[in-house]
């Protein structure tokens, strides 16, 4: 045996793998959510200014979930929004209906 510093011997745990129809505990669609916001029909940059403001108003751990049709908040404004103040979110696409469900939770 050596003498010297005792270095730790880390483990990689394996990936956690959800199979189709389970949930993972950060599957923000099986939550139902605190607060539903609806923006269809206004056009960037509205969707996310509104968002903005709910947010702002919402506990920490609400979840709040905003129906918006316009692509561009949908796709890019609002995504960046959530991922720069750090809440979870989803975006849920329903294609029949022709617009998002975006799913944002305030830590």
């Amino acid at each position: 045996m050596k003498d010297g510093p005792v270095l730790p011997v880390l483990c990689e745990m394996p990936p956690t793998i959800v199979e189709e129809g389970e949930k993972s505990m950060s599957d923000l669609k099986s939550l139902t959510p605190d607060e539903t916001l609806d923006t269809l029909g206004r056009v960037c940059p509205y969707p996310l200014l509104l968002t903005k403001k709910k947010m702002e108003k919402l506990e920490s751990g609400k979840l709040l979930k905003v129906i918006c049709d316009a692509p561009a908040s949908a796709e890019d404004t609002i995504p960046r929004f959530a991922e720069k103040e750090g809440y979870d979110f989803e975006s849920v696409k329903v294609e029949d209906k022709g617009y998002w469900e975006l799913l944002l939770q305030k830590k």
